[in-house]
């Protein structure tokens, strides 16, 4: 069976609990973005949480605060509530991360 390519940010990012805990002050969930994969696919995108990430797989490019940066399995990574970014995956394999998102 092939794996369809995702058609969006929603089908990529999986967060875990929402439903269950709408009220939550933590957000926690994974991602896997597909080979040549852009997040948000044009512009840039910003939540009102602190965003912690680790890289379990792969590698990512992007822009955070206007910062370009790079970033690789076993680093992580911190998005202050409110910056504007963007990633992509350059690589040819899928990256995988987990990440939370914590109430400011």
């Amino acid at each position: 069976m092939k794996k369809q390519t995702p058609q969006n940010t929603n089908e990529i990012v999986q967060n875990l609990f929402h439903d269950q805990f709408p009220n939550a002050e933590v957000k926690f969930g994974y991602v896997t973005v597909p080979a040549g994969e852009r997040l948000p696919a044009e512009g840039t995108t910003f939540h009102e949480e602190q965003e912690y990430s680790f890289i379990t797989k792969g590698k990512l490019i992007g822009e955070s605060g206007g910062e370009l940066f790079e970033i690789s399995a076993g680093e992580a990574s911190f998005i202050p509530a409110g910056e504007v970014h963007w990633c992509q995956n350059p690589g040819d394999e899928p990256v995988e991360l987990i990440f939370a998102l914590v109430k400011a």
